[in-house]
């Protein structure tokens, strides 16, 4: 329930009467680390492991508590703690693949995330499929490779990248997708056919999730598949261009918060108040948020300077029209700012401390967007200075359209 107040109020009690129970620390631990009293947790996490040397769960949750405050390192050593205590531990695994993603260590952290099957926090539902799972290693020329998203829509958008490296090898592909997807990824070079999720499949002879297709390629660092554009918005783009009309001020497009229901939301998203200062510079500006919260829909009414385009936008295919017809999107962590890197565009992203791990760490550049810049927050963990660094930045901003 989230009530992590009353939860360590309860803890304690507990802990007075059985202060030798490993998991009452443990999970004290737990609701200290969600409260963000992370110093507090991890002196709980030591006291049970003390208690419970071979404590998988607690070595485990150190670590997810280091990553959290970007001890990268001791969190690795965690994770390692946890699987030699227990070598089928899924959800250790997932995290040590997101550290290792995360460092920049590819190679590990995309066979270690083949664990996110069996991670129950996932919420991931592995497809029963009669026909075998195409890894890179089988010939695949004249065969059918049915590929399909297994996470996000950003993580979908990221990864259809490599569906040009897969028909290259000869394969006919047939991509599953979301529905709010089919349109945009019709253009896509390599694709053979375009299923919906929950329609009924063809005959193929292999499968990959998207998210595995990294592992297939044996993707590292130097060899990132960062050729953009791969996905383009067709023939709607010359209707917003028309839409648009004649601006002689900058085009900026600005989305402030992601899926709510994402499990780090609360750290990526942002308040549209927060992004206020950026009005002061003179461009013009567009909200692409699909969806406004209750606490951002009287600030959007308020502050005219920004045109709101949200509700205009069914489809992923209509967003990418929007932005392909601007000079700039300033988004949070989100699929939308995925989309802008894939078409090429460029984008500028608001990066929490701790970063998703496609990100990585100390870089204002990513080599998965050329297009994309980086402006992450410091271990103050205030958005207000990152704020200050984008409205810096965008007064000397010069879209190429206007130059």
């Amino acid at each position: 329930m989230k009530r992590f107040e009353e939860a360590l109020s309860v803890f304690d009690r507990a802990l007075l009467r059985s202060p030798d129970q490993a998991e009452l620390s443990c999970n004290k631990a737990n609701a200290l680390r969600a409260l963000g009293n992370f110093d507090e947790a991890l002196a709980c996490y030591d006291q049970a492991i003390a208690l419970k040397p071979d404590y998988a769960e607690a070595h485990n949750n150190r670590g997810i508590c280091f990553d959290e405050v970007m001890r990268m390192s001791e969190a690795l050593f965690s994770y390692r703690s946890a699987l030699a205590f227990r070598p089928d531990y899924a959800e250790a695994h997932w995290n040590f693949a997101i550290n290792r993603l995360r460092a920049g260590d590819l190679k590990t952290g995309w066979a270690e995330s083949e664990w996110r099957w069996k991670c129950p926090a996932l919420q991931l539902r592995q497809r029963d499929f009669d026909q075998p799972l195409w890894l890179g290693a089988e010939p695949i020329e004249d065969k059918i490779l049915l590929l399909h998203d297994d996470q996000g829509l950003g993580d979908v958008i990221q990864f259809l990248r490599y569906v040009p490296l897969v028909a290259a090898r000869g394969a006919q592909v047939f991509l599953e997708v979301d529905r709010t997807l089919r349109e945009l990824c019709s253009g896509l070079k390599g694709v053979s056919q375009i299923i919906s999720k929950g329609e009924a499949l063809p005959a193929f002879d292999f499968h990959c999730p998207l998210s595995s297709l990294p592992l297939a390629f044996g993707t590292t660092l130097k060899t990132i598949p960062s050729v953009t554009p791969y996905l383009s918005a067709g023939d709607n783009g010359m209707v917003w261009k028309e839409r648009l009309g004649s601006i002689n001020s900058p085009r900026v497009g600005l989305v402030w918060a992601g899926n709510p229901n994402h499990r780090n939301d609360h750290n990526r998203s942002i308040p549209l108040e927060t992004l206020l200062p950026l009005l002061d510079v003179e461009a013009q500006f567009f909200s692409l948020q699909k969806e406004v919260r209750s606490r951002d829909q009287a600030v959007l009414r308020e502050r005219k300077e920004i045109i709101d385009l949200g509700n205009e936008l069914g489809s992923f295919a209509e967003t990418a029209a929007v932005i392909q017809n601007l000079d700039l999107l300033i988004a949070v962590d989100t699929s939308v700012a995925h989309l802008a890197g894939a078409l090429g565009r460029p984008v500028w992203i608001f990066l929490p401390y701790v970063p998703d791990w496609r990100w990585l760490l100390m870089r204002s550049d990513s080599p998965w967007y050329p297009t994309a810049r980086l402006f992450r927050q410091s271990e103050t963990r205030d958005w207000q200075s990152v704020v200050h660094q984008v409205s810096v930045a965008l007064q000397v901003f010069r879209p190429t359209r206007l130059i």
